[in-house]
């Protein structure tokens, strides 16, 4: 019997909806990015994007321990000399709350020689500040944290 792979023809890729309130930012981002890469699925081959599109709501809500919400700087740099800028979490969840979101499934993506199928991964999360009752029609994905 042959292994099965997965190829561009045979993917199916549906959407999920997670509801960002109350869990934890780590655990989330990290079982975000399983869905999109598709490592949930029977299917899942690692050279072809087979995950799943996934709609976050609630980003704002997302829950963090201890003092991160001070603490935790998010950095970027203007790429001229003495560009670089800070931000802190709780700045950012007041301003760009799906930013903190795809931020922290960033790591998750696989290394360099694997990147160009991670790197569409990016484009199938959708970040919605609406309620969830928008998207009564998708499938809700229960994340246990």
């Amino acid at each position: 019997m042959k292994t099965y792979q997965a190829n561009a023809q045979d993917r199916e890729r549906g959407w999920q909806i997670v509801d960002a309130e109350g869990k934890t930012l780590g655990r989330l981002a990290t079982q975000i990015a399983n869905v999109l890469r598709g490592k949930h699925k029977p299917t899942y081959t690692p050279h072809v994007d087979v995950g799943d599109f996934v709609i976050v709501v609630n980003a704002e809500k997302v829950a963090v321990t201890g003092d991160k919400r001070e603490d935790k700087l998010y950095w970027r740099h203007s790429g001229y000399p003495g560009g670089i800028r800070s931000r802190t979490l709780g700045d950012l969840l007041e301003k760009r709350p799906e930013e903190v979101i795809r931020r922290g499934g960033q790591g998750d993506a696989p290394p360099q020689p694997a990147r160009p199928p991670a790197a569409s991964q990016a484009q199938g999360l959708r970040r919605d500040r609406s309620t969830p009752t928008r998207h009564r029609s998708r499938r809700q994905l229960e994340i246990e944290t």
